[in-house]
């Protein structure tokens, strides 16, 4: 039996998605839900945040909104109510004349002063022609003041007096005035028609004002309007802003904090991890170790514990390659130390007998370090052939036939045959690399063959269950030591039966046809072949899984 090795053995690149998804899967939350807010923990955070600040404005903005028109609605009617009724009373009181009866201006005029309008107010009386007869302002004798300007400093510049003085005047007064004219007669004309019209204008003053024009009749006849007016819509509309103003904090409050929230949850982690991963590239570190990331259960948790994963997986390889550069040094010595003994040894030899002998081990030993070499450049090419490769759905009793074949077309005089035996029926597919699978049969091979007799016999048989494809590879060799039935995979392990040739294996074989065989997701052990409880061979058994 031969021996070959290899010693942490990479899990295989399906196991390992396997895995991560799973975990992944496991993470989630429950339910069947799993749209674009709950596959993403942190999305649905910030999308959740800035919906929440949204919907804060949106309903502030609706409750004013519906709180103003409510206001103005209300005020609205309450002006018709009260228009109505000095309407009727000018009309009970200021008409005189039958059958043409017309409108008595100083009587109508007492009853406006008679009547208390709050200084909010202002009442008119209009004619049916459209002219002023009454105003509530002018019968109360109300002035308008406003607050004088502070006075000039002494010292103040001429340039800023007269700034201030442009910011004083209204340049646009005329225009103000002819609009709100117009406003006005256009609502005087409606109530001349008989109509009641209420609305939201603007005065001379460029005031908001409620406004209610009411038609004064007798009997059908329109005699003249009457016009309510309210200027305390300003207030109402800074009512409705200054109740606006707590929603608007709270909106503010809730963008600031969910920005330092994600400040915190994601651009302080991620500057973490970067800091984290130039550690590891500056300064050689093996390992990102992050704890507090790890425990979290969102997608930067997920990135904490794949960076963790990789460079822990980049470390093993760090290590695998450093112990694997120090067996190769030991293994290459011991040929080495050989070959320089006998060269030493060669020039003092006194007979031709004894030459003839230092030669041989000379060759032995040159053909030891050629397999050496060869296996370990094998090695050595493997994970980069892995990666490179693309994985295909292949028939393994196809290629187990090619090798075979190759092995009986190639056969020297007294080597063992090959023989192949392909369970029929079934498909025998698996998904992976062609040449890496067939270095794993031709590496078994080899081994059976080394520990066979002269003319011997190595049995390659394909059986195909309902998951796996397993091929087994018997020879009828001294078998394996029950001790030794994990130790044959391991990187330059030989064990070598009494009377087997020295030098004849690397080491590196079976270490190599394991580590492809997990690559693909599958399974490879050893067994004796027992008959009436004895030993007679050797079987390696190949599970690999199944593809339809």
């Amino acid at each position: 039996m031969a021996s070959v090795t290899d010693t942490a053995s990479p899990d295989s690149a399906a196991a390992d998605a396997s895995r991560a998804s799973t975990e992944r899967a496991r993470r989630r939350p429950p339910g069947v839900l799993r749209g674009w807010l709950f596959g993403s923990r942190l999305g649905g955070l910030i999308v959740l945040l800035n919906l929440l600040g949204l919907i804060i404005i949106i309903s502030g903005s609706l409750i004013a909104d519906e709180i103003r028109q409510g206001l103005v609605h209300a005020r609205l009617e309450s002006l018709t109510t009260q228009g109505e009724l000095i309407a009727n009373v000018i009309d009970q009181v200021a008409t005189a004349g039958d059958p043409s009866p017309e409108l008595q201006p100083d009587a109508a005029e007492g009853v406006l002063s008679a009547l208390f309008i709050p200084r909010d107010q202002r009442a008119r009386l209009f004619s049916a022609e459209g002219r002023l007869l009454a105003d509530s302002d002018v019968v109360a004798d109300r002035v308008d003041v406003a607050p004088l300007p502070p006075a000039r400093r002494p010292g103040q510049s001429l340039r800023r007096a007269l700034f201030g003085a442009l910011a004083r005047a209204d340049p646009f007064g005329v225009r103000r005035e002819e609009t709100a004219r117009r406003q006005l007669d256009h609502e005087l004309n409606l109530a001349l028609s008989g109509q009641t019209v209420s609305d939201v204008r603007f005065d001379q003053d460029g005031r908001r004002v409620v406004s209610v024009s009411i038609p004064i009749r007798h009997v059908r006849q329109v005699l003249g309007v009457l016009t309510l007016e309210a200027s305390d819509v300003d207030q109402v509309i800074a009512a409705q802003r200054r109740a606006l103003v707590p929603f608007i904090l709270i909106a503010v409050g809730v963008a600031l904090g969910s920005s330092i929230l994600l400040t915190r949850l994601i651009a302080l982690p991620v500057m973490r991890l970067a800091r984290a991963a130039d550690q590891v590239r500056l300064f050689r570190a093996r390992a990102i170790a992050l704890p507090d990331l790890d425990r979290r259960r969102d997608e930067l948790g997920d990135l904490a514990r794949s960076l963790a994963a990789m460079t822990q997986s980049l470390a093993d390889r760090m290590t695998a390659i450093e112990r694997f550069a120090a067996d190769v040094a030991h293994e290459l010595r011991n040929p080495m130390t050989s070959i320089r003994s006998a060269a030493e040894t060669l020039e003092i030899a006194r007979t031709e007998a004894a030459r003839r002998k230092l030669l041989s081990i000379l060759g032995q030993d040159i053909n030891r370090m050629d397999r050496l070499i060869t296996d370990i450049s094998n090695a050595s090419r493997l994970d980069a052939e892995l990666a490179r490769d693309t994985p295909q759905r292949i028939d393994i009793a196809r290629l187990l036939a090619e090798v075979c074949q190759f092995y009986e077309a190639t056969a020297k005089p007294g080597q063992a045959h090959v023989r192949f035996t392909a369970a029929t029926g079934e498909s025998a597919l698996a998904y992976g690399r062609d040449g890496p699978l067939s270095q794993v049969f031709r590496n078994l091979i080899d081994n059976a063959r080394s520990f066979s007799q002269p003319d011997g016999e190595v049995r390659v048989a394909l059986q195909v269950t309902r998951e796996e494809v397993m091929v087994t590879v018997e020879d009828d060799g001294p078998g394996i030591p029950s001790e030794s039935m994990e130790t044959i995979f391991e990187r330059f392990y030989t064990s070598r039966p009494k009377g087997a040739a020295f030098g004849g294996n690397s080491g590196l074989g079976l270490a190599i046809a394991r580590q492809i065989v997990e690559t693909h997701g599958g399974r490879i052990w050893a067994e004796n072949r027992l008959e009436a409880g004895e030993v007679v061979g050797a079987r390696f058994v190949v599970a690999t899984p199944r593809t339809r």
